[in-house]
């Protein structure tokens, strides 16, 4: 569902979003971490207007924590703010979607170096264990099962990098890759490809060589923006 403004929703999208993330002690964190789901998940449309008092109605909070969470927002890059509009929800354009690849291509190189190096071998399993799901289930032809994998495998592989900021800097990206929209598993061809490139990053990462698992990570990252880009001019 495609919501133009929040107050539009149903109420009981904002009461399931409140209850994922009820174990967060500060409200302004809630409200982050909600909107960023309702975003993400595309229950607030691009270009909706997101109003302070609004916004604190429907979280039941004051004006205070909202517009801390918006702040937060605004500053990685999902919504933007002005003095005539306010806070809206950020478009995408195809010069954002190239930005960030080139961004992701480097960060996940940078990832795969590092976890070659400091890897644990309970860590080199935990990643060998995801691609050996993603071969497993491949049958199911199930592009946001594949999507979901996907996204485990590079949480761990960064995970083994031991690094906070590149950690914090490619959850951003992943957020941010989330709003492109239908995921590039759902195209005919790809899950077989993209699981030999993890398999392959992966026996990179085993066999302690990273140059060779950098490579591969930016030739991964690669394959998947040509592929998103494709599949853009596809739809129009």
């Amino acid at each position: 569902m495609h919501v133009v403004e929040p107050e539009q929703a149903d109420e009981s999208i904002w009461d399931a979003y409140r209850a994922r993330h009820a174990h967060l002690q500060r409200a302004a964190d809630i409200v982050r971490e909600a909107l960023r789901d309702a975003i993400l998940e595309g229950d607030i449309a691009t270009g909706a207007r997101l109003r302070e008092e609004e916004l604190a109605r429907l979280f039941r909070v004051s004006r205070t924590p909202v517009r801390e969470a918006l702040q937060q927002l605004s500053s990685e890059g999902l919504v933007q703010t002005s003095p005539h509009q306010g806070a809206i929800v950020a478009s995408l354009s195809v010069e954002d979607i190239l930005a960030i690849y080139v961004v992701r291509e480097a960060l996940e190189g940078v990832s795969a170096r590092l976890a070659a190096r400091r890897a644990t071998s309970e860590e080199c399993e935990r990643l060998l264990a995801v691609v050996e799901e993603m071969e497993s289930r491949t049958s199911e032809n199930d592009p946001h099962l594949m999507a979901e994998l996907n996204h485990r495998f590079h949480a761990e592989l960064r995970q083994s990098a031991r690094n906070r900021l590149l950690d914090r800097f490619l959850s951003q990206i992943e957020h941010a890759v989330r709003r492109f929209g239908q995921t590039t598993y759902a195209y005919a061809g790809r899950t077989p490809t993209s699981i030999a490139e993890h398999r392959a990053i992966v026996e990179a990462v085993i066999a302690r060589d990273p140059e060779r698992a950098e490579a591969l990570a930016i030739e991964h990252m690669r394959e998947a923006r040509q592929l998103r880009l494709r599949m853009l001019a596809e739809e129009h």
